[in-house]
């Protein structure tokens, strides 16, 4: 085995290959810290070469690569087994951004950049890049295109997937496909760069790609509603869809209790309207003009919601400071319901005529099953994903109420079942949800799914054990 690690070191360079167990500690554990596993060692190309070579190597020897961006996944899909006999291939040193096309609206980057600094890229250029999620600021672009990441936009802008152009890719046999190409039309065969994108690295490693850029808003208007309940907020939803058309950017509803956590765990938090209220919106407005239209047609709106009584009250952000204040709110909720303590995380799509439905009927079925219980329940709603959390009653240590996972499982999945949602909308599969997808999706889907790992990754090195149990 040293043999193979000196190999594999004479590839990357002595800063890319890691074996001193004190460093690899944190890439061995998931973000929730749910998943922990072992490595045979951490290994950081620099380039597409690099990777291309120790992928060459790694099917060689028949030895599993688990790819890693920034470790910010929720279903363990970037976490390495017990064996201790898998490599964790960090793309963090393919940092660069590699072009910039403002008249074509397209940015080449690496798959180790962050977010955060792919938005910069593009701000600099003049322009937008309007994937945003809580955390931005340490994922990494690799990692949002193989979960096929959503977040704050996607209600006008479209997901990760809509959001991509062209590919490089390190194939299973450590070939290299390069697909970066900034075309809006291709229709020359299959499109390959989809069969990547949401695929958690068990088909190959994304390494660089081609992203869609759009001018960027000079006027933003964001604002928050309080509602009765997620009915409300859904034809609320309706009459901004009509009323503001693409200028709609984000509507995303949590409830009261999603407050309650982060003004509980979050001091410098303060509750945004003057009475408190069951559920609430954020939303937000964008476009070319200047912010004192968007707020003035913002305004206008949310008035006429107002009179028609869809809503009990609501406040627009007067400053970018509280623009800010508004937006933490929002993307505060998951850490403070870890800091409230361990819980049971969903993360579901349903048709938007159905969400409040599903809502009722599960909450209800959930609490019959367990009295007391807590449901965290937030999301965009303007694009059907809600992350519906399920916590510990009041009083019960949250991890003995673990131990009910599977059954609180089987009542929420069967929920968005029967109303043909999807038990995935945004974090993936990974091993969280590998064996849950069995009981949802049809024999056929399953066996097209394996054929196609079977296909492009023959030696089952790519990721095993994510998304797909097992098969070699």
């Amino acid at each position: 085995m040293r043999e193979f690690l000196d190999r594999i070191a004479a590839v990357v360079g002595p800063h890319g290959l890691v074996t001193d167990e004190a460093t690899l500690e944190p890439f061995l554990i998931d973000w929730r810290k749910r998943y922990i596993g072992r490595a045979l060692a951490l290994v950081r190309p620099a380039s597409t070469a690099e990777v291309a070579g120790v992928v060459r190597l790694c099917a060689a020897e028949r030895t599993a690569i688990v790819p890693q961006g920034g470790n910010t996944g929720l279903v363990g899909g970037a976490t390495p087994d017990a064996s201790g006999t898998q490599i964790i291939l960090s793309l963090s040193r393919m940092n660069r951004v590699r072009a910039v096309d403002p008249l074509n609206n397209t940015l080449t980057v690496e798959a180790g950049c962050p977010l955060v600094t792919v938005q910069q890229a593009a701000r600099t250029a003049d322009r937008l890049f309007p994937l945003s999620l809580a955390a931005e600021g340490s994922c990494e672009i690799g990692g949002n295109l193989s979960t096929n990441a959503g977040g704050t936009a996607v209600l006008r802008y479209g997901n990760a997937r809509e959001l991509t152009l062209g590919l490089e890719v390190v194939l299973a046999s450590g070939e290299v496909w390069d697909g970066l190409r900034g075309l809006r039309k291709d229709n020359t065969g299959y499109d390959l760069k989809q069969l990547f994108i949401g695929a958690e690295g068990t088909l190959g490693i994304i390494t660089a790609a081609v992203l869609k850029l759009f001018p960027r808003p000079r006027g933003w208007a964001t604002g928050i509603v309080g509602l009765d309940s997620p009915e409300n907020a859904l034809m609320l939803l309706s009459r901004a869809r009509e009323r503001f058309g693409e200028r709609l950017t984000s509507f995303e509803l949590f409830s009261d209790l999603c407050l309650e956590l982060v003004l509980r765990h979050f001091a410098d938090s303060r509750a945004p309207l003057h009475t408190r209220h069951p559920f609430y919106v954020l939303i937000e407005l964008a476009d070319s003009y200047g912010p004192e239209v968007v707020c003035e047609e913002l305004e206008d709106g949310l008035a006429a919601a107002l009179d028609a009584s869809l809503a009990g009250d609501a406040v627009i952000a007067m400053s970018e400071a509280q623009t800010r204040e508004m937006w933490a709110l929002r993307e505060s909720i998951s850490d403070a319901q870890a800091r409230e303590g361990k819980n049971i995380k969903h993360d579901v799509s349903l048709p938007a005529s159905a969400l409040a439905e599903f809502i009722a009927v599960t909450s209800a079925a959930l609490e019959r099953a367990h009295p007391g219980v807590r449901v965290v329940c937030f999301g965009h709603l303007g694009d059907g994903n809600l992350h519906y959390n399920v916590s510990s009653p009041v009083g019960v240590d949250a991890d003995s109420f673990l131990a009910n996972q599977g059954t609180i499982n089987r009542i929420v999945h069967d929920s968005v079942a029967h109303f043909h949602g999807s038990i995935s909308a945004e974090h993936g599969v990974g091993q969280l949800r590998r064996g849950e997808i069995l009981r949802y999706k049809s024999p056929i889907e399953m066996e097209l799914m394996r054929k196609v790992k079977a296909a492009l990754d023959p030696l089952g090195i790519m990721n095993p054990g994510k998304l797909l149990a097992r098969t070699n």
